[in-house]
């Protein structure tokens, strides 16, 4: 794996915040339900590359897409629809700021799942920073206890936000970005029209929540269809191949601190959250900027190690 450079250091960081804004863009679209937004996201988002590929034809890194391939990006696409829905279901249950907090503990884990699944030792800094992260998550919990039931989702979005990265660093390898991007995103889009299927089949909910009622309302569906998935995904994955998918999953976890400003901006009262919470990220982002630092030099120790 390449060592990345400073350009792609802040090309992943700007891709964070545009991540941190997919929480307030939620928010933006409201009464439309989660599930309808995840389902014209994704089925835009679909299009969109599918737009892409026509003109632009890359050719795989070093291995033809198999039919073994397909399935399993369409499979990690139903992942990530699961996770936009429990993400824009956390935004909802508490707010923007907690959402994003508790996106923060994907470093935990990928701590946990990248050894399982890519079979490699365990890095005792990569606990350490995954135990600091979840004392920011403590800081948070304790002075916001009417928000547990949003940011509990919130973590189990984290999860397979954590997974899929994991599941992508291997695709990114031998694959072209845009190539992993539109399959998922395909994959995504069937899994979520069952999930709203079963949604409207128990919930019977009015058209408000179902379609955009307002041009307002389709522009924001535009920019996180085009902007936050087709652009932001598609660019994230091809960072992976230069990022491991720990160091990735850490830095995505500034996305609280980004989205947070940013929802602080937009909301003003709505988002503003006590002390404890801001302690909390502050922490969190504390572990991000200290990690690139103490892994390069453990590296050094263990020479056995590779980024």
């Amino acid at each position: 794996m390449p060592n990345p450079s400073l350009r792609d250091y802040l090309h992943l960081h700007f891709i964070v915040v545009i991540w941190g804004f997919t929480a307030i863009l939620g928010l933006l679209l409201e009464p439309l339900s989660a599930p309808a937004l995840v389902v014209i996201r994704t089925g835009l988002a679909a299009f969109g590359l599918w737009a892409v590929l026509y003109f632009r034809h890359p050719t795989p890194l070093t291995t033809p897409l198999t039919p073994a391939d397909r399935w399993a990006m369409l499979a990690t696409g139903g992942l990530i629809a699961v996770h936009w829905l429990a993400f824009f279901w956390a935004a909802r249950l508490a707010n923007a700021s907690v959402c994003l907090a508790g996106m923060a503990t994907s470093s935990l884990w990928a701590s946990v799942l990248e050894p399982v699944l890519l079979k490699r030792r365990v890095r005792g800094i990569e606990i350490i920073m995954g135990a600091v992260v979840m004392f920011g998550l403590y800081l948070i919990f304790r002075f916001e206890f009417d928000k547990v039931a949003g940011l509990a989702v919130a973590v189990f979005s984290a999860m397979l936000a954590a997974l899929f990265t994991i599941i992508n660093s291997r695709f990114a390898q031998r694959h072209a970005s845009l190539v992993i991007a539109r399959q998922e995103m395909l994959g995504a889009f069937l899994a979520s029209v069952v999930f709203g299927a079963i949604y409207v089949a128990i919930v019977h909910p009015p058209l408000a929540t179902l379609v955009p009622q307002r041009p307002a309302q389709w522009l924001w569906m535009v920019v996180l269809a085009f902007v936050c998935t087709v652009y932001a995904y598609t660019a994230g994955v091809g960072l992976l191949r230069k990022f491991s998918p720990y160091m990735a999953i850490l830095t995505v976890n500034l996305e609280p601190v980004y989205g947070i400003l940013l929802a602080v901006l937009i909301f003003n009262d709505r988002e503003r959250m006590t002390g404890g919470f801001y302690l909390g990220t502050l922490v969190i982002l504390l572990a991000v900027l200290a990690y690139p630092f103490l892994t390069k030099q453990t590296m050094q120790e263990e020479p056995g190690i590779t980024n």
